[in-house]
C-alpha cells in the first residue's frame, strides 16, 4: 500500500513538474522546439498519471500545457494576433473545464456487459480525458510542423462536438430518464434473473468472484453479477456469460434489482454489502471466498445475513469460539465446492526423496492482528527445502504486492528459486507461471504444502496430503487452540528453529495422516466425492424456491 502511494505521488509530481516547465520554457524563452517537446512529455506523464490515479484531477496540468502549446504555435506562425488560435484557445478552455464533470457524470451511469444493450455514452465520457490529451499532442505536433492554425481549430472543434453530444446525452439521462428505467434495467427485466452475486472489494480481488462463478452457473437459473467498482467489469464479464452490471450509486441499485430476483449471494464482508442487504424482499446468503481459521472468518458482521453457507461444522464452531452469537438456523453446511477437482491421496506417501512442495505465503492483512505472513522468514525455509531436493511451487497471495517489504521478500525468493532451477534443473514454478496455475492445479502437482494461516490449508486438506502451518505470532502451545486446523498439520515456529523436524514429519514420517481424515470431515463436510458440489447446488436452489414450494417441500 505504501508502494502504491509512492507511485501516485511520483506520477503527480512528474506530470505537474513537466507541465510547469513546458509553460515556462515556451512563455519565457525562445526555445520553442524544446518547449513543445517538453509539452509532449508532460502529456505522456499526464496519461501515465491517469492510469495510476484514474480519478486524478488534471485541470491545472492540461490548462498549462494547452497554454504552452498555443504560445509555441503562435510563435511558430509569427503573424501577430491570430484569431483562429484565439478561437482554438476558447474551445480548448471549454474542453478542459468540461472533461472532469462529464467524466464524473459518466461514472454515475450504470454500465453493463453480457447484455444486449449499447450504453456508449458513459464509456466515451470516461475517455474524454484521454481524448483531450491526444488532441493536445496533435496540436503540439501541428505547431512543430508549422501547420495552418485552421488545422488546430478544426481538430479542436471535432473533439468539442463529440464532447457536446456526450454532454447532451448525459443531461437527457439525468433529467429525463426513460419510463421503467434505462436500457440496462429493461434488458434485465427481459432476462428475468432469479438471483444475483453482489461484489465490492479492493483492486485485485476478482478471484473472490471467479472462484464461485462456475458453481453459480451450475445452479441452472438465470442470474446477474452486481459490481460496485468499475475496474472489475471487464475481468469478471470475461469469466461468465451471465450479465455483469456496475452500479455506481444507490439509485442505480434501485434500478438494477428487478422484481424477478429472490436471493443475493455475497463473497466477502465488504462495507458496501449493506447497500444491497437493505432490499428486504431478497434472501441474503454469505458464501465467503475461502474457509480458514483467520479472525475475519468469524466476523460478527456475518450475523446480518439470512443464511451463512459454510464448508463444514468447524466453521460454525469458529464463530462460537470467537464469542460471535449467531442463530444456528442461519448456518448451512454445503462443503467447499471448489475442491471437487482436487485429487485425493488415500494412502500417505512417506519417505519422499524428491518431493514437490507447494508454498503459499499469505499477505500482511489490513491490521496487525491479521498478519500471518511468513515471507520475512521464508528464505531460510526455502534453503532447507532445496537441501532436501524439493521442487517448489511458490504461489503468493494476490495482495502481496501491496506491501513493498513483502514484494521485495517475494522477489528475493523468486530469484533464489530461479537460480536453483538453472543450477539443478529442478523445475520450480514461480512468478507468472505460478499465477497462471489454479490453486487446484498447484495442489494436484504437489506432495505437501507449507502455508500460513489461510484458506489454502482448508482446500489442501481435501487432498489428504500433509501440510505445515507457520506460527508467525510465536504463540507456541496456544497456536493450535486459536487455529485448530494446525492441529492436523506440522507447526513451523516463527524463528524456524524446528524446520528440520517439521520437514521430516512433512516429507518422511507423516505421523498425523490418520488425524487429517477426521479433520477433513469437520472442515469440509462429509459429502460423497463423486457428487461433492451437489450439497452447495441443492442448498442454493432451495433459497430460490418460492415460499409456497418451500413450505410444501418441508411438509413432504
Amino acid at each position: 500500500m505504501r508502494g502504491d502511494l509512492v507511485r501516485k505521488l511520483a506520477a503527480r509530481c512528474l506530470s505537474t513538474g513537466l507541465a510547469v516547465l513546458a509553460f515556462v520554457v515556451l512563455a519565457l524563452t525562445g526555445a520553442t522546439g524544446w518547449g513543445l517537446a517538453l509539452a509532449v512529455a508532460a502529456l505522456a506523464a499526464s496519461a501515465a498519471e491517469q492510469r495510476i490515479r484514474p480519478n486524478a484531477d488534471l485541470v491545472a496540468e492540461t490548462t498549462l500545457i494547452a497554454a504552452a502549446i498555443l504560445v509555441g504555435y503562435s510563435r511558430r506562425l509569427d503573424d501577430g494576433l491570430n484569431l483562429t488560435l484565439v478561437a482554438t484557445a476558447l474551445v480548448l478552455l471549454g474542453l478542459v473545464l468540461l472533461v472532469g464533470p462529464l467524466r464524473t457524470a459518466g461514472n454515475l451511469e450504470i454500465r453493463a456487459a453480457n447484455l444486449p444493450v449499447r450504453a456508449w455514452t458513459p464509456l466515451i465520457a470516461d475517455r474524454l480525458g484521454t481524448a483531450l490529451l491526444g488532441l493536445l499532442a496533435a496540436l503540439a505536433i501541428a505547431a512543430a510542423l508549422t501547420l495552418p492554425a485552421g488545422v488546430a481549430l478544426a481538430a479542436s472543434l471535432l473533439v468539442g462536438a463529440g464532447t457536446g453530444v456526450v454532454a447532451l446525452d448525459l443531461a437527457r439521462r439525468r433529467f429525463r430518464p426513460g419510463a421503467g428505467g434505462g436500457p440496462v434495467a429493461r434488458a434485465l427485466r427481459r432476462h428475468q434473473p432469479e438471483f444475483l452475486l453482489y461484489f465490492s472489494a479492493p483492486p485485485g480481488s476478482e478471484y473472490q468472484v471467479t472462484m464461485w462463478l462456475p458453481y453459480l452457473e451450475r445452479i441452472g437459473r438465470p442470474f446477474l453479477v452486481v459490481l460496485r467498482e468499475p475496474e472489475f467489469l471487464a475481468p469478471i464479464a470475461a469469466a461468465t456469460d451471465a450479465p455483469v452490471v456496475y452500479c455506481p450509486t444507490l439509485r442505480a441499485m434501485d434500478e438494477v434489482l428487478v422484481p424477478s430476483l429472490r436471493a443475493a449471494f455475497y463473497v466477502n464482508h465488504g462495507a458496501k454489502n449493506s447497500h444491497c442487504i437493505r432490499f428486504t424482499q431478497l434472501t441474503h446468503v454469505q458464501l465467503h471466498h475461502g474457509d480458514s481459521d483467520k479472525a475475519p472468518s468469524a466476523n460478527p458482521v456475518s450475523g446480518i445475513f439470512d443464511r451463512i453457507f459454510v464448508a463444514g461444522p468447524a466453521a460454525i464452531d469458529r464463530y462460537a469460539r470467537a464469542g460471535v452469537q449467531i442463530p444456528a438456523e442461519k448456518f448451512v453446511v454445503v462443503g467447499r465446492p471448489q475442491v471437487e477437482s482436487i485429487a485425493v491421496r488415500p494412502e500417505p506417501a512417506r519417505g519422499l526423496g524428491q518431493p514437490t512442495v507447494l508454498y503459499t505465503p499469505t499477505w500482511t492483512g489490513h491490521h496487525a492482528d491479521a498478519d500471518y505472513c511468513s515471507l520475512p522468514v521464508a528464505e531460510e525455509l526455502l534453503h532447507r527445502l532445496l537441501a532436501r531436493g524439493a521442487t517448489v511451487i511458490l504461489r503468493a497471495h494476490p495482495y502481496t504486492a501491496q506491501n513493498p517489504a513483502s514484494a521485495r521478500q517475494l522477489s528475493r525468493l523468486t530469484e533464489l528459486l530461479v537460480a536453483d532451477r538453472a543450477r539443478s534443473g529442478r523445475q520450480h514454478v514461480v512468478g507468472a507461471a505460478a499465477r497462471a496455475l489454479s490453486l487446484t492445479e498447484c495442489v494436484n502437482r504437489s506432495d505437501a504444502l507449507i502455508s500460513d494461516v489461510s484458506g489454502v490449508i482448508s482446500d489442501y486438506l481435501y487432498s489428504s496430503k500433509p501440510y505445515a502451518v507457520t506460527d508467525m505470532g510465536d504463540e507456541g502451545d496456544q497456536f493450535a487452540e486459536r487455529f485448530p486446523l494446525a492441529a492436523s498439520g506440522y507447526v513451523l515456529r516463527r524463528d524456524v528453529s524446528n524446520v528440520d523436524e517439521v520437514l521430516t514429519a512433512l516429507l518422511d514420517t507423516d505421523p498425523l495422516a490418520a488425524e487429517r481424515w477426521a479433520t477433513r470431515r469437520r472442515y469440509l463436510g462429509d459429502f460423497p466425492a463423486e457428487s461433492y458440489a451437489e450439497a452447495f447446488l441443492t442448498a442454493a436452489r432451495r433459497e430460490l424456491m418460492p415460499a409456497k414450494e418451500l413450505t410444501a417441500s418441508a411438509q413432504a
